[in-house]
């Protein structure tokens, strides 16, 4: 069965798509078998694995209104155990869609459509990782209804708690009102500029706040890992050699090692 983890962060720019993608595709060189849930009406985790939205007959769009099976908008990737599962721009509407879907249907409930899409695929994969748009909105609370757990990813900069506050709070009512076993996964840090004293201060305030929680690996500010998504692949396909691929196989061991402690601990 897989485990279902939302990369989550309301504040743009901290590195939250780059990290699904990278996190991703490093899974499956180590592999883990991983479907990428790509929620973000920007589409950014499809691009950034080489899929053509215009190219594309079904997305999970389709699949959160009913109109296509999960299994149907899943694609192949052209990287190692990656499969995705595509947004669309209709991803907009998706709240006008739902209410008009729940007046027909009073007992639909608009948060957990993405839980019964990836219910129904989730035992085909070992890690599935959502990639939710930096808002709180309703398809961020279809992720979090979804998932098994929530990663944060945050930027070494001034203002990196900034809104941290809010999304605790709203991963508290989750849990409060439809996902009691909602876990923080963990922290990641990233665009790391480690020639600044002010990173490195930021570093240590949010490992203080999140103790365990933050990962060893903090991932680098690099010009490289802007690049890789514009010719379609994660940082391990594009430049195997960088830092950025280093850093995010070095994640992607952390995750496995961390989950696989959690489920020595329970058995």
């Amino acid at each position: 069965m897989g485990k279902i983890i939302s990369l989550v962060n309301q504040k743009g720019g901290v590195g939250k798509t780059t990290t699904s993608i990278n996190l991703a595709a490093s899974l499956g060189l180590l592999n883990k078998k991983v479907l990428l849930v790509d929620i973000d009406p920007q589409g950014n985790s499809t691009t950034g694995v080489g899929v053509n939205k215009g190219n594309l007959n079904g997305t999970v769009y389709e699949a959160l209104i009913n109109e296509m099976t999960p299994e149907s908008v899943i694609k192949k990737t052209k990287f190692k155990n990656l499969d995705l599962m595509p947004a669309s721009m209709n991803l907009v509407a998706l709240d006008v869609q739902l209410n008009n879907m729940q007046k027909q249907d009073p007992t639909l409930v608009k948060s957990a459509q993405l839980k019964r899409v990836l219910d129904a695929v989730k035992d085909n994969y070992d890690f599935i990782l959502i990639d939710c748009p930096p808002s709180l909105s309703t398809i961020t609370n279809n992720a979090l209804t979804a998932s098994n757990s929530v990663m944060i990813p945050v930027q070494c900069e001034f203002f990196a708690l900034e809104g941290i506050m809010q999304l605790l709070n709203t991963i508290t009512v989750a849990r409060k009102k439809v996902n009691p076993d909602l876990e923080i996964e963990g922290v990641v840090l990233t665009m790391l500029d480690a020639r600044t004293i002010l990173g490195l201060d930021v570093v240590e305030n949010i490992r203080s706040f999140f103790k365990e929680k933050v990962y060893d690996t903090i991932v680098p500010r690099l010009i490289v890992l802007a690049e890789a998504p514009s010719h379609g692949k994660p940082i391990s396909y594009y430049n195997s050699k960088s830092k950025g691929t280093t850093a995010y196989l070095n994640l992607a061991k952390e995750v496995i090692e961390r989950n696989a402690r959690e489920e020595k601990s329970t058995r």
